[in-house]
């Protein structure tokens, strides 16, 4: 994935996320190697080009975007679920 920062304001799919927390969640795209801007509109702007790039983006959204105690109950659900895994299937 390229390091372009765009100027266009068309450039990407517009993420929707609070306006005071999308430099960080910018940043965190950078260092996953998803190429994001922070136009000047106060938008946050991410180029999903594969299946990969759209569940980093929604993890490291989440991040920002949930409560702790949601992300807790998340994580306890994931340790609760049994499900059986086959190696070489």
């Amino acid at each position: 994935m390229s390091n372009f920062i765009p100027n266009a304001p068309n450039w990407g799919q517009v993420i929707s996320v609070n306006r005071c927390d999308r430099w960080s969640i910018h940043y965190r795209l950078r260092e996953l190697g998803i190429p994001s801007a922070c136009p000047l509109d106060g938008t946050l702007r991410v180029e999903i080009d594969c299946p990969v790039a759209l569940i980093l983006v929604r993890s490291v959204v989440r991040q920002f975007a949930e409560s702790r105690q949601v992300s807790l109950e998340w994580l306890e659900r994931c340790w609760e679920t049994k499900v059986a895994c086959r190696a070489n299937s």
